[in-house]
This record gives C-alpha cells, structure tokens and sequence, in this order.
C-alpha cells in the first residue's frame, strides 16, 4: 500500500495519536539520522516509526540488526513495517514503556533515540510518562532527537517538552526550518555523550 495512504487512514483512524497528515519527507528524515553512527553498543531507539519514513533513512547506516530497536503503537503499521524491514527489531508497544521494552530487546546501551511522536496531540499524562522515560535513557549517556512542525513549535506542549529537556541537558541544538515536509519542521537536539 502507498505509504501517504497508509499513514493518513492510520490518522484518520486515530488522529490523537498519528500526530499528522503526510509521513516525514526525505529531507525531514536526512535531517533527524544527520551525525547518528548506530553500533551494537551505541543503538538507536526510534519511538514512532509510523511508516517507516525514518527508518528507510536509518536502515542505510545501521551497522547491523542488533543496532535498532523501533516501537510503534499501531499494530496495523506493525505489520506493514514487519513486511518492508522484516530485518529490524521494530516491535508493537508503547512509549511510556521504552526502557523496559528495550530491556526485553537484550539490545546494547541506547546511544540514540530518534523521537517521532506528536507530543502536540498527546495527553499530558502520556507526554510527561514518555518525557521520563526518555529522561532515564538521556542518564545513562544518548542523544535525544526529535521534531516539532513549525506551526506548533510555540505551543503549550511544545514548550513544555523544550523546557523538560532544557532543565536537564541545556539548550537543543535546533536545525534551520526544513520547509520541505509537510508541514514545515525544526529538528531538536540533545545530548548526554
């Protein structure tokens, strides 16, 4: 199935979730994977892998299967992501659970994690669980990368996960705006390395 069909019916569906219209464009993805150099012991843990818009990107520079572990909420994209990169470890859960889902894994240390979620729309209950959990794996030395849509950038939620991050690891490391992505996008970085 076409990828910007699949991934609107997956926003149709569940539209809290799926936090917008149109996957990451290339240049969006280039942008998020830029400096990443994954290794078993440096692995990168992709947090909504959607339609695998990233991770055609990502699987590029992978060293190998034991150096990528995606997690995604919908088991319909699940699926659909087993069957197009039915080498990688991308498995059917949520978020808040990251640490001991990457535990099970038996994956090495996280050395990076790739943010894909829509902060924007979720719950704060949700975002601020997340935020901990990405907080627990920032402790032991990563990169945290995520994006924020130009559109959103100032709102409450946005600001918050800035803030959360900013009190812990200093001031992102923000991309000029990649006006190619639908809607236009910033890409934040921090990190613990």
């Amino acid at each position: 199935m076409n990828e910007n069909i699949q991934f609107l019916q997956a926003f149709l569906k569940n539209p809290l979730k799926v936090g917008s219209i149109a996957p990451s464009s290339p240049e969006l993805a280039c942008a998020m994977i830029d400096g990443i150099v994954p290794a078993k012991d440096n692995v990168v843990v992709e947090l909504g892998v959607g339609t695998g818009a990233i991770t055609k990107y990502l699987q590029g520079i992978l060293e190998d299967d034991e150096s990528y572990l995606g997690i995604e909420l919908d088991p319909d994209l699940v699926r659909s992501l087993r069957l197009k990169y039915g080498d990688l470890k991308i498995v059917c859960g949520n978020a808040v659970d990251t640490v001991e889902i990457h535990r099970r894994s038996g994956l090495g240390k996280v050395g990076h994690v790739i943010c894909c979620l829509p902060f924007v729309s979720l719950p704060n209950e949700v975002g601020e669980q997340i935020l901990l959990e990405i907080d627990r794996l920032m402790q032991r030395g990563c990169t945290f990368r995520t994006f924020q849509y130009a559109h959103g950038y100032y709102m409450p939620s946005a600001i918050k996960l800035r803030e959360f991050m900013r009190s812990r690891y200093g001031r992102s490391k923000r991309s000029p705006l990649i006006v190619k992505n639908v809607p236009p996008a910033y890409t934040l970085t921090w990190s613990t390395k």
